[in-house]
């Protein structure tokens, strides 16, 4: 009976396992991907405000 109790245990801390790594990864992805729409929506403000920053052709 005790080797019944070792067994279940780790079955469910196994099973376990995929929903702590569900828990973890899915607010990480969702702040990278809200972090990457803010930083790309500042460097278009950026560029629209500072005129001409970006142009390597009239720099001769």
């Amino acid at each position: 009976m005790k080797h019944l109790y070792t067994v279940m245990l780790v079955i469910s801390c196994l099973t376990l396992q995929g929903c702590l790594h569900h828990v973890v990864t899915v607010p990480a992805k969702i702040a990278y991907k809200t972090t990457k729409g803010v930083v790309k929506g500042t460097v278009a403000v950026t560029k629209a405000v500072i005129p001409g920053g970006d142009d390597d052709d009239d720099d001769d």
